[in-house]
């Protein structure tokens, strides 16, 4: 029986990081500085090599540290090269950009006047490129190892429902995990029935007889939701074995989200769908940007915004700013401002329904304020005001809320965050006249997927793809 080892592998990358992160430095050292004094000899205000390696005492552990945060120590059975990539490429930017901070504070030090930023940025690069082919070729390593039969894991499914055969997929297209399922037991599915492969062995009490001979790796149990009865026996049942036991829910069809786990004093809590924003630092964060670059905006773009006024102003009589009622944060209601692009019209007649192409409500300035986005720049007010944010999914008006709410599924879940002046919907093309269903889509990614660095990725593509409205009318 293959016995759990990811601890003392964990420990063993621990080591392998290291001197990678050592090896990178002394290249980036030596190409960098090194060779030069070796041609011509020390230059003038050339650190000696002995405070570039002292540095050492400190990188090290603080990229080991960096690279633990990026989770850069999971299993590689569940993580995806492409998203360890990522995490090798954050956790190396963070830590050259944190390495360059300290620099610049202590510029006054006598020792640390000439540390070479250059070189600094060499070690980004080399260390970068080096843990990633490091890993890969640990990778590759360990399917090798796996292809001739070493270091797998037998599984032994407990039950027969959605969430098995989910598993069943999700092993059958991931083999560089080194998971094989032995087969399935359960009481409402035939002996000899199969899923891709994996059949049915027989009942639930087999296991009486399967445990003992010892041949497992690990136990899933992947009850239907109508077996749950026999739930706590089968965890008492296996433990009592000493095989590995994991529970996989059949709760696809109830919670389509990303559910996660937390501990409340003792006691396992299962929230249904994961927001980031929920977490107070990261709320106060979002709003410290949305404050800054608000106020920054509106000072920026004060002409341009002073040029728009003038312009309704004088091709189509009434006031400049138009209010109107959307939904937000927590379904609260608020007045949102834009530049009026329609003649005036009747309390309520607006109210009748959207835009459609050729309106004749919308005046010829209007037109081409829509289609440029330039009649939501008020819109920035709403976010000081902290009615919105500079990101985040499009506030709808009450009539159409309450329509949506009952036709599409999982539609109020936009209102857990603030509404913004653009978003990840948007700025992949679903706005105006498009499909709702697919915009709320886009906007549920969003919520459960957020971080700062997609927010500013969205700002960034709003510059480039996000002004010009082909759906508006």
């Amino acid at each position: 029986m293959i016995r759990d080892n990811q601890r003392y592998f964990n420990r063993l990358h621990v080591i392998v990081d290291a001197l990678v992160i050592a090896g990178s430095y002394i290249l980036a050292w030596y190409l960098y500085i090194g060779s030069n004094q070796n041609n011509a000899g020390p230059a003038v205000g050339v650190l000696d090599m002995r405070i570039y390696f002292s540095a050492l005492y400190f990188v090290i552990p603080g990229y080991l540290v960096l690279y633990y945060w990026s989770s850069l120590y999971s299993p590689k059975r569940v993580q995806r090269s492409e998203t360890e990539i990522v995490n090798i490429f954050r956790a190396n930017v963070i830590g050259v950009t944190i390495f360059l901070a300290v620099l610049f504070i202590a510029k006054d030090w006598k020792e640390l006047q000439h540390f070479s930023r250059g070189m600094v940025g060499w070690f980004c690069i080399i260390n970068t490129v080096s843990s990633i082919l490091v890993r890969a070729l640990i990778r590759y390593f360990l399917r090798y190892v796996r292809k001739k039969g070493y270091n797998r894991k037998y599984i032994l499914l407990v039950g027969y429902s959605r969430a098995a055969e989910e598993y069943i997929n999700r092993i059958n297209t991931n083999p560089q995990w080194g998971y094989v399922v032995r087969g399935i037991l359960d009481d409402k599915v035939p002996r000899g029935a199969s899923y891709k492969g994996v059949k049915v062995l027989g009942g639930i009490d087999n296991l009486l007889y399967i445990l003992p001979e010892n041949k497992l790796d690990e136990i899933a149990i992947t009850l239907s939701l109508a077996s749950y009865d026999r739930l706590e026996e089968l965890v008492n049942l296996c433990e009592k074995s000493g095989v590995h036991t994991k529970f996989i829910p059949d709760y696809t069809s109830l919670i389509p989200g990303k559910p996660y786990m937390e501990d409340l004093v003792g006691l396992p809590v299962i929230n249904i769908r994961y927001v980031p924003l929920t977490n107070t630092l990261s709320a106060f964060a979002k709003r410290c940007v949305d404050v800054a670059g608000s106020f920054l905006g509106l000072i920026v773009i004060s002409p341009l915004l002073l040029l728009v006024a003038l312009l309704v102003r004088a091709t189509s009589p009434g006031p400049v700013l138009f209010k109107q009622e959307r939904v937000g944060l927590h379904n609260k209601t608020f007045m949102m401002y834009k530049f009026r692009t329609m003649r005036l019209q009747q309390e309520g007649e607006e109210k009748k329904g959207w835009t459609v192409k050729g309106d004749p409500r919308v005046t010829k300035v209007g037109g081409f304020l829509r289609k440029t986005s330039l009649d939501e720049l008020p819109q920035l007010f709403n976010v000081l005001k902290g009615d919105m944010s500079l990101v985040g999914p499009r506030p709808e008006r009450p009539q159409f809320v309450e329509k949506f709410r009952e036709e599409i599924p999982r539609y109020m879940i936009k209102h857990q965050v603030r509404p913004g002046m653009t978003g990840w919907a948007q700025i992949n093309g679903y706005r105006g006249n498009t499909s709702i269903i697919k915009r709320i889509e886009y906007d549920i990614y969003y919520i459960e997927n957020w971080s700062m660095t997609f927010d500013i990725k969205i700002l960034f593509l709003t510059f480039f793809k996000g002004f010009i409205n082909e759906n508006a009318y």
